[in-house]
């Protein structure tokens, strides 16, 4: 019998990191409601009481117009960062009182006749190729009912119980924005058995004392998490420094794209390195990570595996991935050279295909943002479909 400990963790959207994240997509779904074709690459540096945003957008409907004419960067940054929940009277990092730096300009010319669908000087083709080289996975299992690893899915859940009961304001008042949650699980012969234990901390204000806080999460936990997953001996590791008064961007600095495993399967499947965040369906980082996970997840739905990862590789430019590769690390119920076989011959891995197969030209990542891109149950977020189960299956030799 083999027996080993799984942990993964999630952070709460006023995290700093997160909250760079948040920004960065709040500005890349602005650009896509002027124009679906814009080209954005948005990073978003956040301390103390000042946000930095650079990188690269082209809007094509604007022509000679300057960003700032299309939409109002200064606007977005504080909708989103009240969103959060940075409104309160002793936050230093503050919605309305934030200093804003804008170094955003536009995308190179070399970069986008790559991607562009047309012909170019030493380009070999007239497709749309890949906004970048690089490798991406997606992964899909079977320990839950939204095809996630259990580790992740259940430090998730805690997450985003805990900003429903911050933004809700009736209970809790003293919660704030920064926050993260952890989970360890058992697992037995490749099953998760029980959760080992739960850490939560949390952001707070300064009157309320860490009894409460405690009685608080522990009784969250419970009501969130499998009862069946919980044991006598589970271990509460609530705030564990004692006190977190100190949080957010006043507390630590934040990046975009710093936060790509609690974005993905919490560790427990593989990463390609690129983040999601800020980026547009060109780049590949993002949209063929969608696409892994869409494959993945109906493979695992398909039944033909319980547990799946996909890999494929880009060159920029180029309007073909240069690899594709399938493991079900034994689980598969046909071989997974049949499975890929299968898999090629229902999906297009052509970046510009992906973008059509998920329709993503489309203002929704601000939905993906927070508490992971993969497990969530919204319509918008097309790699969670799995639409493709019984093609899948007529397709399997």
């Amino acid at each position: 019998m083999s027996r080993y400990i799984f942990s993964s963790e999630s952070v709460g959207e006023g995290h700093p990191d997160k909250v760079a994240d948040t920004i960065s997509d709040a500005i890349l779904d602005a650009c896509l409601r002027v124009d679906p074709s814009s080209r954005v690459a948005c990073e978003t540096f956040v301390k103390s009481n000042i946000v930095v945003v650079g990188g690269e957008i082209t809007i094509p409907k604007i022509g000679q117009k300057s960003i700032g004419e299309a939409i109002n960067i200064d606007k977005i940054i504080r909708d989103a960062v009240r969103g959060i929940g940075y409104v309160n009277g002793d936050d230093v990092f503050h919605a309305d009182q934030i200093f804003i730096n804008n170094y955003l300009t536009t995308q190179s010319p070399d970069i986008a006749q790559g991607v562009d669908a047309k012909k170019a000087k030493g380009k070999k083709h007239a497709e749309q190729g890949a906004g970048d080289q690089g490798i991406m996975f997606g992964y899909a299992c079977n320990e839950t009912a939204e095809l996630m690893p259990a580790p992740i899915m259940y430090a998730h859940l805690l997450g985003r119980e805990l900003t429903k009961v911050r933004k809700a304001g009736k209970v809790a008042k003293w919660l704030r924005p920064d926050a993260k949650s952890q989970v360890s699980v058992e697992y037995v012969d490749g099953k998760p058995t029980r959760i080992v234990n739960v850490v939560i901390s949390t952001q707070h204000a300064a009157t309320v004392e860490h009894a409460e806080i405690e009685k608080f999460c522990i009784a969250l936990i419970k009501r969130v998490l499998p009862k069946n997953m919980l044991t006598k001996d589970t271990e509460y590791l609530i705030n564990p420094t004692g006190k977190f008064v100190i949080g957010g961007p006043q507390g630590d600095s934040g990046l975009t794209g710093r936060k790509i495993i609690v974005d993905t399967y919490g560790g427990m499947g593989r990463h390609g390195g690129g983040a999601f965040s800020g980026k547009d369906p060109s780049k590949v980082d993002r949209s063929a990570a969608y696409m892994g996970r869409w494959v993945a997840k109906n493979v695992v739905a398909a039944g033909l595996a319980e547990k799946c990862e996909v890999q494929f590789a880009y060159a920029i430019g180029h309007p073909r991935p240069v690899s594709i590769h399938i493991d079900t690390f034994g689980t598969g119920t046909r071989s997974d050279a049949a499975i890929l076989a299968a898999v090629e011959k229902v999906f297009s891995f052509k970046p510009a295909d992906i973008v059509k197969q998920l329709n993503l030209l489309r203002p929704i990542y601000s939905k993906s943002t927070n508490y992971g891109h993969f497990g969530k149950n919204d319509a918008d977020l097309t790699w969670e479909r799995t639409d493709k189960v019984e093609a899948l299956k007529k397709a399997v030799k």
